[in-house]
């Protein structure tokens, strides 16, 4: 049996994307409490995706968005992390800048330890990436503007991309060179026939 690499490279990718899922879920969590989203995107809605972050990055004048939205075509599926907002019910915590859970609940902030429960996740589920040689990169971009066109659930306050790829540079930190327009464009080419290539 002779095994193509492309499907081999897409499989590793897929199962690391389900690793990261798992790996966020395990994550240490402030008073044990899960407030984690996660979701694997792929297919038609990462195309989505991508062409949303170019409107909403071109809207808002940010050229970082509409790069980054760029970058999700030679993505194979993105991870998306959020934190589903919930103030823990700590007493004398301050870390909101609120004097309580309840002021941060009124206020309509944002609980820390949620946050930083995100951040603890989202180290988790990148060193899986890491360990299995994936490219991958943290895009705020991309969980803002999923959030902005409804793919994420009501309740998600902050919530982050990690697009993966397999290529022979990574796309996601070697941008801008022409180097990588030359590699972006052969692997246009090679494995992404049906996203047409870029002016």
């Amino acid at each position: 049996m002779i095994y193509n690499c492309y499907e081999a490279e897409d499989r590793a990718i897929m199962r690391t994307a389900d690793q990261m899922t798992a790996a966020a879920r395990t994550a240490p969590k402030a008073s044990g409490t899960d407030h984690l989203y996660c979701t694997i995107i792929d297919g038609p809605e990462k195309a989505k995706l991508a062409e949303a972050m170019r409107h909403y990055g071109q809207e808002w004048g940010y050229d970082f968005i509409r790069r980054d939205g760029d970058n999700l075509d030679f993505a194979r599926c993105v991870v998306i992390l959020g934190m589903i907002g919930q103030p823990l019910g700590l007493r004398d915590c301050g870390y909101c800048g609120h004097e309580s859970c309840a002021a941060c609940v009124k206020a309509k902030s944002r609980c820390a330890h949620n946050v930083i429960d995100l951040g603890i996740a989202v180290g988790s589920a990148v060193s899986v990436a890491a360990d299995n040689r994936i490219d991958n990169r943290v895009l705020y971009s991309a969980g803002r503007v999923a959030a902005e066109i409804g793919m994420l659930p009501e309740g998600v306050e902050v919530a982050v991309g990690i697009p993966l790829s397999v290529t022979s540079k990574n796309a996601f930190f070697d941008r801008g060179s022409s180097d990588n327009e030359d590699m972006l464009r052969r692997e246009t080419a090679r494995r992404m026939k049906d996203i047409p290539e870029r002016a």
